[in-house]
């Protein structure tokens, strides 16, 4: 099918489950879009099971899209850019330790918990898979999402600091996130693993893509400073978006790292002092409607994608198992590094029950999880990490806010 034929039927699918939502459910755009889609989905497989033979055509359709090509390499960079652009950098400093140990060290601690711990609860149920896929679905798991963090946090009243720290992981656990499972991945034909190639291989990634997306960045901002156009400096915004992702690639560093410093110095210094008030309200409505766009057909995507799933009982089973495994796994590497934090400064309990339910997976995950080698491990992990997103972006997505309202007014700004 043709690209343009694509897009449409997705907008067009889009608009009308946008419509539903707000009319009937009213539930948080990307949430109701995502709960529409699937069951619109499954009717489509109740009318297959019936013996009509649009179950099929749907199936092929979703089959010719690259899901993990559209999002890794098509719409993340954008709205990783979009979220960046309305972070305070200060303020990001203030934190930056406290944000860089749960986005570095709290993602690779819960990586290994699920990898291990999942290697043996699967085989308990029935599906044993070998380790190293374990530890992939540790790796793409793990990652908090920033599309649904971010999308979710816009609507809640949570105090400054603590906001601040779950939205700044978010953005850049994404791409530690990304950089694991690269490493993991890229070790899966090797017989043997040295400590020296992980090494070689997360600095490549991680070092590599902030330091691309830092001079990327300064090179925008010099020809943002030097002209006083909003149509030409949104194109230059959109270039470095673009651009950076793309030199990534080629460099074999991390897109979404180096999108997000990018995103980070146009959003302050850029702001600040290469932008006259035209360009930033511009510039700002813009970005705005690209990032709710791209979330309408994402989220859209992630709930037609059950229409491809295996639903062999083994893989349920191991799906419903993983829920309690993942958020277990977050809630023990977010109290490590909080109990670690309160030596050194205030700590508030309910800070970790904060950020173990705020901490939502979503497309990125399912991404990952596509782009596995075909063949069953990679059906069983697309099953498990469908069954973790739906869970995550349904029932946490839907109840972060009372969570919020009723921690948020005890929470202290510290942590």
């Amino acid at each position: 099918m043709p690209l343009i034929h694509t897009l449409t039927i997705l907008i067009c699918l889009a608009a009308l489950f946008s419509y539903v939502n707000h009319r009937l459910l009213k539930l948080p755009i990307t949430i109701g879009l995502m709960a529409v889609a699937l069951v619109f989905s499954l009717v489509l497989l109740g009318l297959g099971k019936l013996g009509f033979g649009i179950e099929a055509e749907t199936q092929r359709f979703i089959r010719a899209i690259d899901f993990n090509e559209a999002l890794m390499h098509g719409m993340l960079g954008f709205l990783l850019f979009a979220g960046a652009l309305h972070v305070k950098i200060d303020e990001l400093l203030d934190l930056k330790w406290v944000i860089a140990t749960l986005a570095v060290v709290g993602t690779i601690l819960s990586s290994v918990l699920i990898g291990g711990l999942g290697y043996f609860l699967f085989e308990l149920v029935g599906l044993p898979l070998p380790f190293l896929y374990c530890l992939l679905f540790g790796a793409l798991i793990s990652p908090t999402d920033p599309i649904a963090v971010m999308g979710i946090l816009r609507k809640a009243r949570l105090p400054k600091a603590l906001e601040l720290k779950i939205v700044g992981e978010s953005l850049f656990n994404d791409g530690v996130g990304v950089v694991i499972f690269l490493v993991v991945l890229n070790l899966v034909p090797k017989a043997t693993v040295s400590v020296m190639d992980v090494l070689v291989l997360f600095a490549e990634e991680a070092l590599g893509g902030a330091a691309l997306g830092l001079a990327l960045g300064y090179v925008a901002y010099r020809m943002l400073r030097s002209v006083d156009n909003y149509q030409v400096e949104i194109l230059i915004t959109l270039a470095l978006v673009m651009g950076s992702f793309g030199l990534a690639d080629l460099l074999h560093t991390s897109g979404p790292i180096a999108v997000v410093v990018a995103g980070l110095l146009i959003g302050n210094q850029g702001r600040q002092w290469a932008m006259s008030a035209t360009t930033r309200e511009h510039l700002d409505n813009f970005w705005e409607l690209l990032d709710e766009l791209l979330n309408a057909v994402l989220f859209v995507l992630i709930g037609l994608e059950v229409l491809i799933l295996s639903f062999q009982r083994p893989y349920l089973i191991a799906g419903l198992v993983a829920i309690p495994l993942v958020l277990t796994a977050r809630w023990l590497s977010v109290v490590v590094q909080v109990k670690g934090f309160s030596l050194v400064r205030e700590v508030s309990e309910r800070t970790i029950t904060i950020l173990t339910w705020g901490g939502l997976r979503g497309g990125i995950s399912v991404a990952l999880a596509l782009s596995l080698p075909v063949g069953p491990s990679r059906d069983a992990l697309v099953t498990i990490t469908y069954a973790v997103v739906v869970f995550s972006i349904l029932v946490q997505g839907l109840t972060i806010n009372r969570l919020l309202s009723w921690e948020g007014g005890k929470v202290g700004g510290s942590v």
